[in-house]
């Protein structure tokens, strides 16, 4: 297995011997853990290392819908970045799952045969996906079903995604009507397959809301085009090797091409049980998260069970953690959790959702609020028992929310007339809730933010909403509490809230536009990532978020002026392949236009032969994709290969896929093929702020798929040809707009390099031409590359010349690398020291 991190102790300066904190689990629990324990000076105590299952930093698994539904990308969703377990001298085992814990000798022992001793532990192994009892479920080989997913991480995420935008996958079955299958139904919706959700309860969310809730819910859902069937149990998933459907309990079969379980979660408790730990429904702890009988070992999160509960929200996970912090760096060694109250706050399938405690009345004498109005989607229900609010429901409409919540969370007395408490009538409107919040009223619930961390941030300098939000982390989880986010920081700002110039930077650590910045490059004849940080950022201090950017604008300003720095690449960029999940790579060779020979062919087969290569795949490109590729053997792979790089990473121009075109296809009227070989070959590897895929279709039948590409040019009648741009079949579908109708393949590649070049020089960091060609407007741009309206054709088409003219196959560097670790592996080169399995 891969060790992302593999570090020597670092920063110890004091005498004493730092005791070795060890956390077994890298998710949202573990991080956060580690973060309070940071915040109590934790790094001058404790050498910490971290073991996650996944290859990755920490992300926000709250996230995991919008990444679903194509409202975000899965970069976006991480919480902390490798760079931040190096900036705090944390171990991180990315990818390494421990197997056994030796609570006598105190060591852990991790699947990639490792064994690490620790002071103290914590156990943070979350939860995982409930996969109900269900025939044909799983392969004669104990494998789920192909077309069968979970939904718990970035990786259920992306293949999901990648199963939906398959043509021929049309139609999909969530079973579970819950908030993760309402999630999951609503994202796979938004890729255009039919979805219906399969839920065993009388009403959807029946955890949250009652039954008059859940129907407004469903209609709500139902009206997105979404098929609810409640009262119902999958009994079987059909298909010999693949899903082709679900059998229902006292109900027809469903057809599909996919199946989602999102029936619920189960703690983690595999390393507890195999190591003796007290675990009932999950890991035993006490009031200070110390699992019960060890005085060394806490847990904490969806793995805990404290007083009989089990959580599987976000904000106990933050109350476990502050605590847990206290106690193990002695700085509040009284601390003690005694349990949360919780409140769901969530937009799921797009309706505003809040519930909090009871879903209706229980006695008597609980007095009941309930306003219904199915139509618009919205509903209201409070119940009051004493004078305290115990519980409410709001679907809708949640402007009340905050008000809600506190008085819910504090027991606060409730106006006289009830009706106060769902609409602003006489009772405290928006601006006045705001104002009336308790310092500790969480308002992001996602990252644990209260008002007063919020305050305290306006009152530390942060005079822009986006300020106080990148300090806090306020509204950086789900979303849904950016507006009170916003009126949370206009109030403590008192109206002197500045709008926020980083909106408009090209990348956030140099404070200029792009135009503003390509200009400062020029005039001060700065050449590489390093000289602009030096000449333009704020105290000349570097920023990691800023590099890739940096050196893409460079490269593309600059051609073979421009000074590489390997430093400012993202790890594709510096070895030149697409890392994998496993941490491998892979390798795809070139084939212009899709078109390949017997001797390549012959060639490939004979580099994975040699290599081993555990998977041999067709990409979406039409190329040949080698998977599993270690990275101390990328150069000789490439040797053996002796062809040019595919291009298949990276921020840049990438394939032009092909239809059979006018030689052999009944249909053709243009030599796509052709065409296709010559684009590709005169743009091989042009740097770009997003990547670029095209495609050449030889009739309006559109085989090569070229109306949702990038630039997709269709061979018409009479010899001539239409050039679409800003179209999109990814996570976003966008049909491309027509640029132009020209009548030779010339026409063809001078207005394809044109658009790239404009689309170089004014697009956003990652903004992919599909947002960037409706933000600028196709009859702008027809006005630009095609008409010549403000006099830049020629210099657009000398830039791209000279772009072109600067082309080196990255491959080259097999033989010479360029830094004397560019292909070596990360593990470490001698035997780690073994301690005895007792």
């Amino acid at each position: 297995m891969t060790s992302v991190l593999d570090r020597p102790q670092g920063r110890h300066t004091g005498a004493a011997p730092r005791r070795r904190l060890l956390v077994v689990g890298n998710g949202m629990a573990g991080a956060r853990a580690v973060e309070e324990i940071l915040a109590r000076g934790g790094a001058e105590q404790f050498t910490i290392t971290m073991f996650g299952d996944e290859p990755y930093g920490n992300y926000n698994r709250i996230m995991l819908s919008h990444v679903l539904s194509g409202e975000e990308s899965d970069a976006d969703i991480f919480l902390n970045a490798l760079s931040w377990y190096r900036e705090n001298s944390i171990t991180l085992h990315a990818g390494v799952r421990v197997d056994r814990i030796d609570k006598a000798t105190k060591h852990v022992f991790s699947n990639d045969g490792r064994v690490t001793p620790y002071d103290t532990l914590i156990i943070a192994t979350g939860s995982r996906s409930h996969m109900p009892p269900m025939d044909g479920l799983y392969t004669p080989g104990g494998s789920v079903k192909h077309g069968v997913f979970g939904f718990r991480t970035i990786d259920d995420t992306r293949r999901m995604v990648q199963h939906a935008q398959q043509e021929h996958h049309r139609r999909a079955v969530v079973i579970g009507g819950g908030l993760l299958g309402l999630e999951a139904a609503y994202g796979l919706k938004s890729h255009g397959i039919e979805v219906e959700v399969v839920h065993s309860g009388g009403h959807l969310m029946n955890a949250q809301m009652g039954p008059d809730g859940g129907a407004v819910l469903r209609r709500s859902v139902e009206a997105l085009g979404i098929r609810v069937h409640t009262s119902s149990r999958t009994t079987a998933v059909l298909g010999r090797d693949m899903v082709s459907g679900v059998s229902l309990r006292d109900r027809e079969d469903i057809a599909c091409d996919m199946v989602v379980v999102a029936a619920g979660i189960r703690p983690n408790v595999d390393v507890a049980v195999l190591s003796g730990l007290p675990v009932e429904r999950a890991i035993v702890v006490d009031d200070r998260l110390r699992v019960q009988d060890e005085d060394d070992i806490y847990a904490v999160g969806e793995c805990v069970q404290h007083r009989g509960e089990v959580y599987g929200l976000v904000a106990p996970l933050w109350e476990q953690a502050v605590v847990l912090a206290n106690h193990v760096t002695g700085a509040d060694t009284s601390s003690a959790y005694l349990g949360s109250r919780t409140a769901t706050k969530l937009k799921v399938a797009g309706v505003d959702v809040a519930s909090m405690g009871l879903h209706g009345p229980e006695l008597v004498t609980d007095e009941h609020i309930v306003f219904s109005e199915p139509s618009r989607g919205i509903f209201k229900s409070i119940v009051v028992r004493d004078n305290k609010m115990v519980g409410a429901t709001l679907l809708g409409d949640s402007r009340k929310v905050a008000y809600l919540t506190q008085a819910y969370d504090r027991g606060l007395p409730l106006p006289d007339e009830r009706i106060a408490l769902m609409f602003d009538v006489g009772g405290p409107g928006e601006a006045v809730g705001v104002a009336e919040l308790d310092d500790g009223a969480q308002v992001c619930n996602c990252n644990g933010v209260s008002k007063k961390a919020l305050v305290d941030a306006v009152k530390g300098g942060c005079t822009t909403v986006s300020g106080a939000m990148d300090a806090t982390r306020a509204g950086k989880g789900c979303g849904s509490c950016k507006l009170l986010v916003k009126q949370v920081v206009e109030w403590a700002a008192d109206g002197a809230v500045e709008e926020d110039p980083a909106a408009s930077y090209y990348v956030p650590g140099i404070p200029l536009d792009k135009p503003a910045l390509m200009a400062a490059i020029r005039k001060q004849g700065l050449r590489s990532v390093s000289q602009v940080f030096m000449a333009l950022a704020p105290g000349s201090a570097e920023d990691a978020k800023s590099k890739m950017g940096l050196a893409s604008l460079l490269k593309m300003m600059l051609a073979d002026q421009y000074i590489d720095e390997r430093d400012a690449r993202f790890i594709n960029d510096r070895v030149h392949a697409n890392i994998q999940r496993d941490g491998t790579f892979s390798v795809v060779p070139q084939m212009k236009g899709g078109v390949t020979s017997v001797q390549q062919l012959r060639r490939i087969a004979d580099v994975a032969e040699k290599h081993n290569v555990p998977l041999i795949k067709l990409t979406g490109g039409q190329r040949i994709d080698l998977l599993g590729i270690p990275k101390e053997d990328l150069p000789q792979v490439w040797a053996d290969l002796d062809m040019p790089s595919g291009y298949a990473y990276g921020k840049s121009f990438r394939t032009v896929k092909t239809c059979v075109g006018k030689d052999f296809c009944r249909y053709g009227t243009g030599d796509s093929t052709k065409l296709g070989i010559e684009i590709e070959s005169r743009f091989q590897g042009i740097e770009s702020p997003a990547k670029l895929k095209l495609a050449v279709s030889g009739c309006p039948r559109n085989c090569a798929e070229s109306l949702v590409k990038d630039v997709g040019v269709v061979a018409v009648e009479g010899g001539r040809w239409e050039l679409y741009v800003g179209g999109a079949a990814g996570a976003h579908i966008r049909k491309g707009d027509l640029l132009a109708t020209v009548d030779d393949p010339e026409e063809v590649k001078l207005l394809t390099g044109r658009f790239m070049q404009y689309y170089r020089e004014n697009a956003n960091w990652l903004e992919r031409t599909y947002s960037f060609v409706p933000r600028v407007g196709i009859e702008h741009l027809r006005a630009v590359i095609v008409e010549d309206s403000e006099g830049v054709a020629a210099e657009l088409d000398a830039a791209m010349q000279a772009s072109v003219d600067s082309y080196v196959d990255p491959w080259s560097e097999r033989d010479d690398p360029l830094t004397p670790g560019q292909f070596r592996t990360s593990l470490p080169l001698t035997v780690l020291p073994q301690v005895p399995v007792r």
